[in-house]
């Protein structure tokens, strides 16, 4: 028997559909939106359609930003000599927390898993490739996939590929504890893991 009338129930389903979000957590949030004020919700409302029609992929690294290329990529300051390769955009942002690495970044958006069907192809590997060729000041390539098999799979894919290019290609050390993901990890262990990365 439903509870509730039908827009507060889609609007639970809806939130309970999000990653994270149980059905208590959805319930609770929904009450919170209809408590709002709605100059709120609009505003809220107005920022996720926003972000849906106006986020891309930076032509460079592949993280989402809202021009053509990040403001990461953009900074001179930054050390465009090394890039570090992660996962995701979460894996990203967790390395940009510790405020210490002054590289720049390629984002893969996935991992291999020969087990779901997800082969070199359907990440941002060729796009990789095809930087290193035309950025010939890259001299370190750091791998900073997940310690899971998907991700030390996908290491040791990107290390046979870039190897005979001769640039220098290290992994992130093993402060990260196997099946950890990245962006949960506090930024000291992510920082003693950047420390102690090693050759591949």
């Amino acid at each position: 028997m439903d509870l509730y009338s039908g827009y507060i129930n889609t609007l639970i389903d809806e939130l309970a559909a999000l990653p994270g979000i149980g059905s208590k957590s959805a319930q609770r949030l929904a009450f919170h939106l209809i408590n709002l004020p709605e100059g709120r919700v609009r505003r809220l409302s107005e920022a996720i359609l926003q972000a849906k029609q106006n986020v891309r992929y930076c032509r460079e690294c592949f993280t989402l930003t809202d021009s053509e290329i990040c403001p990461i990529c953009k900074n001179e300051q930054r050390d465009h000599n090394t890039i570090m390769v992660v996962e995701n955009t979460r894996d990203l942002a967790a390395y940009e927390k510790t405020g210490k690495y002054q590289g720049v970044y390629h984002v893969l958006h996935g991992a291999i898993s020969p087990m779901l069907g997800i082969g070199p192809h359907d990440i941002r590997l060729k796009e990789l490739m095809e930087r290193l060729s035309r950025e010939p000041e890259v001299k370190e390539v750091i791998i900073a996939t997940n310690s899971s098999l998907e991700g030390e799979t996908t290491a040791m894919y990107i290390s046979k590929l870039i190897k005979p290019t001769g640039i220098r290609v290290t992994r992130i050390a093993s402060g990260v504890p196997v099946g950890g993901d990245l962006e949960y990890i506090d930024e000291v262990t992510l920082l003693r893991a950047l420390d102690g990365r090693v050759e591949m």
